[in-house]
């Protein structure tokens, strides 16, 4: 019989190798309003309203819904001149009737006198490289001549300065968003549809930027394809590395539609990268009303403990051990506890996989035979008591410590 020899010396234990930390990128500190994007500050939370911003009223309004329920800065679309002046009106409304609320204004096509304008008004200005400076594609063209292309360039340099002095010196910020789907003609015949495409075009915009000694920026690459999104993002942190530059990045999976297959395709891209340590800041873009982005975009934040703004749940998957109906169970522990924050608790079904499944969790919910359940602060048994007064005495276990506040 084969045997296996006993070891000379007893087995030890190195600190394990894989950090459970996320390490994020340093980036500069960029202010929006009284929000800080960058800089090590937590990752913000940003969305957009869908009223026409001529509607003041409707605006404010939608601010407010998105602004109340955790979206941190709220972008508005100004198409046209009457658009940005109506801005004045939306930003006085909001501190009158509200409070002042950090505002980033979307800058269409060939839109200097509009950019310049909503600058008096919001805190951030977001352009889109391929269309701030619009060439019209033309169907016969076959390349772009090295001249044809520094010649635009010099116009995108005149268009673009005026803007850039007007933010640099009221100390406001501007967002530099390029889109996969919306790159400038002679970035594709330069560059092709490509990630390459999408970093070159925001590096001339930045470069432009700090020729003027403007740094207040923030890079966005996004694509409606996850992949193409993922390699625009870790390509453009590789360039801004080589070029020593520390911007913070807007993440995003831009038209992701709807549903659950909206919201895992965004996680799916934007969480990601926040594994990997970049981004700064995030928007969900669901084809639904505004306010069903904010929580998965802090759902997001939460899973990959970057941010903690709601109770965390930890619930075993249940089967032929559970001893209680763990789906009703977790539903009402959830529906008691859901308006707390910062706090893990576990509803585990037996006590076969309970206190070791849930170690990190601050409290423990766990089936231990039938009819009764056990409750734990973290891994320590405190009482048992019948399942039909489990949830309340879970929360007077919580109120004993001092973390409970009312709903």
């Amino acid at each position: 019989m084969q045997t296996i020899e006993t070891p000379k010396t007893p087995k030890t234990f190195s600190k394990p190798e894989f950090d459970t930390t996320i390490h994020r990128r340093k980036t500069r500190p960029v202010k929006v309003g009284n929000i800080t994007i960058g800089g090590g500050f937590p990752v913000v939370v940003q969305s957009m309203i869908n009223e026409d911003t001529l509607d003041v009223d409707g605006s404010v309004a939608a601010v407010r819904r998105l602004h109340e329920i955790g979206c941190e800065i709220v972008r508005v679309t100004v198409p046209s001149m009457g658009h940005a002046k109506a801005l004045a009106k939306i930003k006085d409304k909001l501190a009158q009737v509200y409070q002042p609320v950090p505002l980033v204004a979307d800058v269409h096509h060939n839109g200097l006198n509009i950019a310049l304008e909503v600058a008096k008004h919001v805190d951030k200005v977001r352009i889109n490289p391929g269309l701030y400076v619009f060439e019209k594609p033309s169907p016969t063209r076959t390349e772009y001549t090295q001249e044809e292309f520094e010649n635009i360039g010099d116009k995108i340099r005149r268009t673009l300065e005026p803007l850039v002095i007007s933010l640099r010196d009221q100390g406001k910020a501007m967002r530099i968003g390029v889109n996969h789907g919306s790159l400038a003609e002679r970035m594709l015949f330069t560059y092709g549809d490509t990630p390459e495409g999408m970093v070159e075009s925001a590096l001339e915009f930045i470069h432009i930027c700090e020729s003027l000694d403007f740094y207040n920026l923030i890079v966005s690459l996004k694509a409606s394809r996850v992949p193409v999104m993922l390699a625009a993002y870790r390509l453009m942190v590789q360039r801004m590395d080589q070029l020593g530059m520390d911007y913070p990045l807007h993440l995003g999976v831009t038209e992701a539609g709807d549903g659950e297959y909206g919201r895992i395709k965004s996680t799916a891209g934007i969480g990601t990268l926040l594994a990997e340590g970049i981004g700064d800041t995030i928007r969900v873009s669901l084809t639904e009303s505004p306010e069903k982005e904010i929580p998965v975009c802090y759902s997001i934040l939460q899973a990959l403990g970057l941010r903690k703004t709601m109770v965390e749940y930890v619930a075993c998957p249940s089967c032929g051990r559970t001893l209680f109906n763990l789906e009703e169970v977790l539903q009402q522990v959830r529906e008691a506890t859901k308006h707390l924050t910062g706090l893990d608790i576990a509803v585990m079904g037996c006590i076969v996989n309970g206190p070791g499944e849930m170690a990190d969790a601050d409290y423990g919910y766990v089936g231990k035979q039938g009819g009764h359940i056990a409750l734990y602060r973290g891994r320590e048994e405190i009482k048992r008591v019948h399942e039909t007064q489990g949830v309340e005495e879970l929360i007077n276990l919580i109120k004993a410590d001092g973390r409970w506040v009312d709903p």
